[in-house]
């Protein structure tokens, strides 16, 4: 789904959000409800692709934990109602590459248990790629943050690596990293919501919205 740059988004009058986060926001661009339905469309595709092969599940945190226990539970749900049982481990890594809303030089990959466990195995990678390629240019095109993750994981050899994300940044590169399922492709803004953060806070709120200036200024560091 490609929301164009010129979509004006829903008022924030017409859905209700935390009190403590009044003032802060311009505008909802996915309400909750249609990142649900679409989950579940991605779930459906994933289900359809990898046949009978086990999964092991690596959650980027911190903002990709509602997509990824959301995209999970919808993959079991079709499991459970179908011939075939897919046996799922899920293991969580956390990266760190940005202040406020710049991209910081330096990328660090903190977290997750014995990677080994991907060795011969089918491995969704989940991720709000957003996260990764929102905050500057260099990261978009090159996809930096994304190589490092993908070449960290790929010494271990798992029998083949997928990438699923809900949200992917609209760039001009055509060399821009692509996901192979993703949700939405989304405009030039800064977003939070749905567990992206600015600053760690906004993770409570559940659509996904463009937060504005004085929100920015109100929880920068």
């Amino acid at each position: 789904i490609q929301i164009s740059d010129n979509w004006p988004g829903y008022s924030l009058d017409l859905f209700t959000y935390p009190q403590h986060y009044y003032g802060d926001l311009e505008y909802v661009l996915i309400p909750h409800g249609i990142i649900v339905d679409r989950t579940e469309r991605l779930a459906k595709d994933i289900m359809q692709d990898i046949g009978d092969n086990d999964i092991v599940v690596l959650c980027v945190l911190k903002g990709g934990y509602k997509f990824c226990a959301d995209l999970v539970e919808h993959i079991k749900n079709l499991s459970r109602n179908s011939e075939r049982f897919i046996s799922m481990k899920v293991d969580f890594v956390r990266l760190k590459s940005y202040h406020n809303d710049q991209s910081m030089q330096d990328m660090q990959i903190m977290g997750g248990d014995d990677l080994s466990k991907l060795t011969g195995k089918v491995s969704f990678l989940h991720v709000l790629l957003t996260l990764f390629f929102m905050f500057c240019k260099d990261i978009v095109g090159t996809g930096r943050t994304m190589k490092v993750l993908l070449n960290n994981i790929e010494k271990y050899k798992p029998k083949m690596i997928k990438v699923a994300s809900l949200l992917v940044k609209r760039t001009s590169r055509p060399d821009g990293y692509r996901p192979d399922y993703y949700g939405f492709e989304i405009p030039d803004l800064f977003v939070v919501g749905y567990a992206l953060d600015y600053n760690e806070h906004f993770r409570d709120l559940n659509h996904i919205c463009v937060i504005n200036d004085h929100g920015k200024a109100k929880y920068r560091v």
